[in-house]
């Protein structure tokens, strides 16, 4: 069963990021998870954990692509003296 959960939540959390990203509502995935709640606690569980474990990978793979830029931008501009 666990698995069944996490494979659902999984799946959902990509779908509701896809439709956050289509329609710029950043807190449907909090609507989506209410809506869960009423349903089963568990699910809305997994897919929060799972809505938040991708929300934090954005986050983190922003800052590393701007410290690469930085970086990389940094390192052009020494060449160039």
């Amino acid at each position: 069963m666990s698995n069944t959960i996490e494979n659902l939540a999984a799946k959902l959390a990509e779908d509701t990021m896809k439709v956050m990203d289509q329609t710029g509502e950043d807190r449907l995935y909090v609507e989506v998870g209410n809506v869960l709640a009423a349903a089963s606690q568990s699910l809305e569980e997994a897919y929060l954990t799972e809505v938040r474990v991708r929300l934090a990978e954005r986050v983190a793979r922003r800052f590393l692509i701007k410290k690469a830029t930085e970086f990389k931008a940094a390192k052009e501009a020494k060449q160039a003296q």
